[in-house]
């Protein structure tokens, strides 16, 4: 189990050295702008990351929607949660979103799994 959880993170962790590594100006300020934005202010860093993955299915960025489900995770968004984050994104993007939201619960399924296997290290 991990499998793709493994792959996701060191293929982003590879991809966005290399990105950081041309130095361009913009896209480091991209970069710092969207971790910003996901910091506590008037709504917690929980609820913008909710905000994002309801966001990020209803575009249907796969990449995204696991990046959020990492970050839901880390925050300890519950099961129950997730689902209303899932109905939201439903409802707002249409019954195209329904193979995201299954390939969103299968991956929120095997980070549970791998979090536990490995002392929830990072």
């Amino acid at each position: 189990m991990g499998k793709t959880v493994e792959q996701f993170r060191e293929y982003r962790a590879k991809m966005n050295e290399k990105i950081l590594a041309a130095d361009n100006r913009v896209i480091k300020r991209i970069y710092n702008l969207d971790t910003n934005t996901y910091r506590d202010g008037a709504l917690s860093a929980t609820v913008k990351e909710m905000l994002g993955l309801a966001t990020s299915m209803v575009l249907r960025c796969d990449d995204c929607i696991k990046y959020h489900l990492e970050r839901c995770h880390e925050l300890k968004v519950t099961t129950e949660q997730l689902f209303e984050i899932f109905a939201v994104a439903d409802l707002v993007g249409g019954t195209i979103v329904i193979p995201h939201m299954r390939r969103a619960l299968e991956y929120w399924e095997e980070l549970g799994e791998y979090v536990s296997e490995n002392s929830g290290e990072r």
